[in-house]
Formats: structure tokens, sequence, C-alpha cells
């Protein structure tokens, strides 16, 4: 019997091409292509490598006509577990789907790669399989950080790439975050701040006191505005749009902040079950407190973005359910539409060759003055 039509045959009617390990995760490729088929209902230019065992993904895609001919499944013998080590994953991790999804954008098959897998792990197979960009010496994971910005959020970048970052390493996180800001939220001027004990300038380490004088300079030349140090509580700030810090420092406070989003939720679920009266009330606000829900819920900003790779791949939760992974899912499109990945690269480029001045990355501004939205 032939194999499916491969994508590259396929990308004549899909303009983009999503690798996904469909066997990473909590609960197994049942989420994964159920997001799959929630996104392809609304998004008719994209394609599909999933990667997996074929015997579970066989029958689940044959199910959603929404996928049909834009989903090929490569069969994968192996998976990464949630508790393996990245050490032994970069040893060992080689024919998992994990692995395959990695390599699909590796050899230029599709744009991006989604898993929903162990962090680590895929931090290690990603720096194996696509390696650093250049001029990148650590990788740094994006987040969406909720807030009152008109965009609905900060970028915090790095959230547990690494859990070490000097100074130069501190500015190529926030470049990288402006072009993600500017992708995330078309922002032509985004403002940045660096995460410190205080917003006074001669707080904090030798290394934080260096990249505030670094991030400064850079800031004219990129477009940018820079805030200077901002503390733990601009996160949600509506005053900051991108936010710089260590991976150490930033999964504390990503991990932190969910596990009070966790509190806060289940906390009010037990007033509004206090008494008959406070459950009359819960009634009452039914409509007000289901938007609260759904405008703090992570599975709809669902996505950690890895930046700093030859090549797009965005983290989903471990936990993901279906509108968690469609939500990872529509954010590699957009990021993969946007062709933010080059962007990206030719922006950290242009100061690692010390272009910092009125001229660098003039590449970024077309003929009419405009400037696009990386």
């Amino acid at each position: 019997m032939n194999e499916p039509a491969p994508p590259e045959l396929s990308r004549d009617l899909q303009s983009i091409v999503i690798s996904v390990d469909a066997m990473g995760g909590d609960h197994g490729p049942d989420s994964v292509i159920q997001g799959l088929q929630g996104f392809a209902r609304r998004h008719q230019d994209v394609g599909f490598i999933v990667h997996g065992d074929s015997g579970s993904l066989d029958d689940l895609v044959n199910r959603s006509p929404d996928l049909g001919r834009r989903c090929q499944i490569r069969h994968s013998d192996a998976v990464v577990g949630m508790n393996d080590r990245p050490s032994h994953v970069m040893r060992h991790g080689r024919g998992t789907s994990m692995w395959g999804a990695l390599q699909s954008v590796h050899e230029n098959e599709a744009t991006v790669a989604v898993s929903c897998g162990n962090t680590g792990a895929l931090l290690a197979l990603s720096m194996i399989s696509l390696r650093k960009a250049p001029h990148v010496n650590r990788p740094a994971i994006a987040i969406l950080w909720p807030t009152r910005n008109p965009g609905k959020f900060n970028v915090v970048l790095d959230v547990g790439a690494d859990i070490r970052a000097d100074a130069e390493d501190l500015l190529k996180y926030a470049l990288m975050g402006v072009s993600y800001a500017r992708t995330a939220h078309d922002l032509r001027k985004p403002r940045v701040g660096l995460l410190n004990v205080g917003t006074e300038e001669h707080k904090g380490r030798d290394e934080l006191r260096h990249a505030h004088e670094l991030i400064r300079s850079a800031a004219k030349a990129n477009r940018y505005r820079f805030e200077g140090f901002v503390e733990g509580g601009d996160f949600p700030s509506e005053d900051i749009d991108v936010v710089v810090t260590d991976g150490f420092t930033g999964n504390i406070a990503l991990k932190a902040a969910e596990g009070t989003a966790s509190l806060i939720d289940d906390l009010l679920n037990e007033a509004f079950r206090y008494s008959p009266l406070s459950r009359m009330g819960a009634l009452f606000s039914y409509a007000s407190l289901g938007r609260f829900k759904r405008r703090i819920d992570p599975r709809h900003v669902n996505g950690g973005v890895f930046l700093g790779l030859n090549g797009i791949v965005v983290k989903s939760h471990g936990s993901a359910d279906a509108t968690s992974v469609e939500a990872a899912v529509a954010l590699a499109y957009r990021l993969a539409k946007l062709q933010f990945h080059e962007k990206l690269v030719a922006r950290v480029a242009s100061v690692a060759v010390g272009t910092l001045d009125d001229s660098a990355g003039s590449e970024d501004v077309d003929q009419t003055g405009s400037v696009p939205s990386c």
C-alpha cells in the first residue's frame, strides 16, 4: 500500500506544516489529536506531521475528516517519559516521537515543532537536532503572562531553559523578547524591563548592572524602550511589555504564579459553596466568574516558545488537554506564518556584529518607513 502524500507534496495547498510530538504529556495522543482537530477545523492552510505510535494514531486521526490528507503519521517506537533525565535522553533519545518532531523541522519538512513532553529533555534534544542560532549562547523559554495591557499579556523570558545567564545573555533575551512582543501583540516599540530586587540602578548583582547598560545601549537601534530595572510585582504590570530574567528566577516565578492561581480558583469555589446563600450568589455572578476564569485560564495561552534555536519549538504544558493543545498549535501557526524565526535571528545578529547605531536593524524597515511585526 502506498504511503500518504508527504508534506512537501501538499505545500501547494498548505502554506504551513507543523510537526507534532503526539506521545508527550500526561494524557497521551488522545488530547493531542483532539487539539489538532479543533485547530484544523478553523484553518485550511495547515498540514501536520504527527509522530508517535502509528497503531494508536491511525485510529484517532481517521475519526476526523478535518485532518484527512493534511495529516501524515510518522511511526516512533519510543517515547520520552516525563521523568526521564535530560542527560539520558541526550544519549538515547533518537528514535523517540520527540526527536522525530524536531527532525522534521531540521530537515525543512515542517516549519515549527510542538510537544507536550518533558521540558528539559525537549530542550536538550532541540539543541542537538536544531542547534543554537548564530550568536546565541543560551536559548530561552518565553511565555505570555496575564496583564492589563491592551494585548492582555506580557512576554517573560527566560522561565527555565537555563538557570544561568550573564549580561550578554540577558541582552540577547531582551532582543528576542522584543521580537516576540512585536509578533504576539503587534507592538511597534515594546517596553522592556530587567528583573531585579529593586528599581534603583545601584541594586543587584554585577552582571545585572552590566546587563542594564547593554540593554539600554541597544534600545535606540532596536526600537524598544528600556524602562530599567523592574521588580516581581511588575510581571503583570500594564507599564511594561517584556520582562527579562534568568531561567532560575523566571521558573520559580512561573511556578509560584501557577500555584497561586490554582489556590485562588480553589478558594473561590470553596467560598461559593459555603452556604445556600453563597451558592445563590454564585448563580447571579456566573457570567462574570466565567469571564474571570477564561481571562486567567492558562489553557488558552498555553505554549512556551524556545527562542535562540535554528527553528521554532513550542512547548505545551505537560498536563495539556485538547483546549491547551489547540492553543499551543495556534501559537506555533502564528509564529510560523509571520516568519518569526528568521526575523529574530537577524535581530540578534545585528547586535552581535556591533551595529548598535541608528542604522542597525535597518533591514526591518520597508521602503515606506513602516516597521514590520518582528
